[in-house]
């Protein structure tokens, strides 16, 4: 079981003893010979850099204003080659099994017969679609574009924390950070062999490409938005403009003749995937939510039909619930008879009288979260919440136990990061995004979100979070 001290934690830039890990060294000697006074400059023109260009995320509800630019902080996370492997490794696995555990959801459902999953965890879970039942899609691929978040415990072992199966964010940040660094510090590029990660664009529409429709051999790609209102639309647009495809809302495609086209110029031009982030049930209001106006009439029976590939596919959900999580490595065996790789954190469901009887006895030590919920929204951290707070949230689990899960709380790894005392270490989280086509693949790194509020365990950005670039060292 991870170390659930909230005092001992592993620091990624040094070793207990004080001594700079060796990944680190080169950046650590650069950082002695900076002065506060140059990396506050630095910093401020960052900020200024993502306000012009409109790197945003929207909070919904916030009355400071419905638009912010996501806090950046100019000391990267550094991984060496070797760890990397291992993480990559165990990405690769782990996604292939959710995969294959949704297509089984969706057909035989072998693993339910098998008696690993319980089939009242499926077919009651409010992600589940029947509408998917018996659908073969292209190469049997259903989550294309996986965001899995990785955190690293008190001794160094890498946790998978959860996976992100539906419509992950954030691989812009991690793109822009990257371009930020590189015009922000251009010297430390020539002391450091980093892996690049301006080619996902790239391999991402290969994976979009790779899933079309069989009769198409040039297939048309476009990205689905829900508009320019959602948190993500900067991201959106910026994938579209940087894979060279076109941006739609629901209302510039429409359903004719058992195809799905889209409105042009010059015309109608019939589309073969989508790589939508428009949630299932505002997907199609003739199957899903009736009163969705940000959907495509039809575009189901077009998708049942073989007809239109959407990315991710629709019923993916399911595989990401929180109360699916403590199965994965199960899966992993069970579709590729192997061990997991990545650690699954322990979890006591509290839909099981035992797990929760022990959860309720021990919500000060415990982290609780609602299966479906997401952002840092709708969760108990023991450790740092009010016994004011312990008990509001011990009503709600009596009340619904099924909506929950408790973990231990681990000691995240923590980074030096750049505040406004000067340089301090705040606690960290990995989210490598893995895309799934003809092969799985995934650019070295991925996103590092940094809770900057001293002693905060939470690195969403609606909660306080920022981000940093992650530095995959080349061997």
């Amino acid at each position: 079981m991870p170390d659930s001290s909230p005092i001992r934690f592993f620091d990624e830039m040094s070793e207990a003893n004080g001594r700079v890990r060796e990944h680190y060294a080169a950046f650590s000697e650069w950082l002695e010979g900076q002065s506060a006074e140059s990396l506050a400059s630095k910093r401020a023109e960052a900020d200024l850099i993502f306000r012009r260009v409109g790197i945003t995320f929207a909070v919904y509800g916030d009355d400071a204003g419905t638009e912010r630019t996501i806090p950046f902080d100019i000391i990267p996370r550094i991984l060496p080659a070797n760890e990397w492997q291992i993480l990559e490794a165990g990405l690769r696995q782990r996604v292939k099994a959710l995969n294959s555990f949704i297509g089984d959801i969706y057909h035989d459902q072998d693993i339910v017969s098998a008696g690993i999953v319980p089939k009242e965890q499926i077919l009651a879970n409010s992600q589940y679609r029947p509408e998917m039942r018996g659908i073969d899609v292209p190469l049997g691929i259903y989550a294309h574009i996986a965001g899995v978040d990785v955190v690293r415990a008190g001794a160094g072992e890498f946790y998978v924390l959860e996976d992100n199966l539906r419509v992950p964010s954030g691989v812009s940040y991690m793109l822009e950070d990257r371009k930020m660094m590189m015009r922000l510090f251009p010297e430390l590029f020539s002391l450091h062999r980093v892996a690049p990660v301006a080619h996902y664009p790239d391999i991402l529409l290969e994976t979009l490409r790779a899933v079309a429709p069989k009769d198409r051999e040039d297939p048309t790609v476009v990205v689905m938005t829900p508009g320019m209102y959602n948190s993500a639309y900067f991201e959106h647009a910026f994938l579209a403009q940087q894979m060279g495809v076109e941006l739609v809302e629901g209302q510039d495609l429409f359903v004719d003749d058992g195809f799905v086209f889209m409105r042009t110029t010059r015309g109608p031009r019939r589309v073969d995937v989508i790589y939508r982030r428009v949630d299932d049930d505002f997907l199609d209001p003739l199957a899903f939510r009736a009163d969705s106006s940000l959907g495509v009439p039809g575009i189901l029976g077009v998708y049942r039909a073989g007809r239109v590939t959407l990315a991710n596919a629709i019923g993916t959900g399911v595989a990401d619930d929180k109360s699916i999580y403590p199965y994965v490595p199960k899966m992993i065996e069970f579709y590729l008879g192997e061990k997991s790789i990545l650690n699954n954190v322990p979890t006591y469901q509290c839909r099981k009288e035992d797990d929760l009887a022990y959860t309720l006895a021990n919500l000060e030590q415990l982290v609780v979260k609602e299966t479906h919920g997401a952002g840092g929204y709708g969760m108990l951290i023991g450790p740092a919440s009010t016994k004011a707070e312990i008990e509001a949230f011990r009503g709600a689990l009596k009340k619904h136990p099924k909506k929950y899960i408790a973990q231990p709380t681990l000691a995240l790894s923590a980074c030096p990061t750049f505040v406004e005392s000067g340089v301090a270490p705040r606690h960290i989280d990995l989210r490598p995004f893995v895309l799934s086509g003809q092969t799985v693949t995934m650019v070295p790194g991925g996103l590092t979100r940094v809770a900057l509020r001293e002693g905060s365990l939470i690195v969403n950005s609606s909660q306080g979070g920022g981000t940093k670039d992650t530095w995959v060292l080349e061997l």
